[in-house]
């Protein structure tokens, strides 16, 4: 199976596979469950493949391109916080200032995917800063359910102020920035650029890619354009559009929110062969890089 192509799997496994990676459900509950779905431990086992993420799918640019630079940084945090590691790509040719566009991980954190996202973003002419906010833990490790554990144990205040610390590396910490800055998450990521929209006035344009949404009450202090992609099929994450879009209707902020029929959570993830949708991918990436590029150049 290749990144362009996608395995339609009966919803129930793909339900099942969305509360392994978001809930606390272990590997062989998971994998018990799936038994019962495949008819077997041995339909299990064959599934997985195409459940689970592979990065070797993760190369729409490659780490070596010529065409960008790319570097890890150290970002500082405020109040004796531990700093933060960042992967930093740019466009290799002319010196001028760019915007930056900060790229949030999903709950497996700074994984090769993000990387090439990030990359993906540098290529379109930004700096593209994605910070792995496990770096406390010892850095996104390769085993993904390990990372999946790790993000679950994160502190959510602690976390913010990390992403706050690093929108403001970005905008002032950085000659080759413009000053402007917008963020792409992806469902913990699209949670955690919610957020960041929330509490850090200075963010130019927000995308959140299937991720939960602030309460009504926060979501009022959202002062600048967001951009919203979610998935049809995303029951769970779904339930707190309403509030959310009302908040923001009531405060008089601008958003866009695009649903994709027929479409899963993590329909962008080009590395997961069950939900992965190119159609859809295709279609928010374009609206997500026509958004940044309105906002921020």
């Amino acid at each position: 199976m290749t990144a362009t192509t996608r395995r339609r799997l009966p919803q129930p496994i793909i339900d099942l596979y969305d509360e392994y990676t978001h809930a606390p459900l272990d590997r062989r509950t998971f994998l018990d469950r799936l038994a019962v779905l495949a008819g077997g431990s041995a339909g299990a086992y064959a599934l997985l493949p195409v459940l689970e993420n592979n990065y070797a799918l993760a190369q729409m640019v490659a780490a070596d391109d010529t065409r960008l630079t790319t570097e890890d940084v150290s970002v500082p945090v405020p109040d004796g916080g531990q700093p933060v590691t960042a992967y930093v790509a740019r466009p290799a040719q002319g010196g001028g200032a760019l915007p930056a566009v900060i790229v949030i991980h999903e709950n497996r954190g700074l994984n090769p995917h993000i990387r090439d996202v990030a990359r993906r973003v540098a290529l379109a002419g930004y700096v593209a800063v994605a910070p792995d906010f496990l770096t406390s833990a010892g850095g996104t490790p390769e085993d993904e359910d390990r990372a999946r554990d790790l993000i679950g144990q994160l502190d959510p205040a602690k976390t913010l102020a990390e992403a706050l610390a690093v929108a403001a590396y970005a905008r002032e910490g950085r000659p080759d920035v413009t000053g402007k800055v917008g963020t792409v998450g992806f469902c913990w990521g699209g949670a955690l650029v919610n957020q960041l929209a929330v509490n850090d006035p200075q963010v130019a344009a927000t995308v959140s890619y299937y991720g939960r949404q602030p309460s009504a009450e926060e979501a009022k202090r959202i002062s600048a354009p967001i951009m919203l992609h979610y998935a049809s099929l995303d029951d769970r994450i779904n339930a707190g559009i309403p509030p959310f879009t009302a908040a923001m209707v009531e405060a008089g902020i601008p958003y866009t929110l695009h649903m994709y029929q027929n479409v899963n959570h993590a329909f962008h993830n080009d590395t997961n062969g069950a939900r992965y949708d190119k159609a859809a991918a295709d279609l928010s990436w374009q609206r997500t890089m026509d958004f940044l590029d309105r906002h921020l150049k």
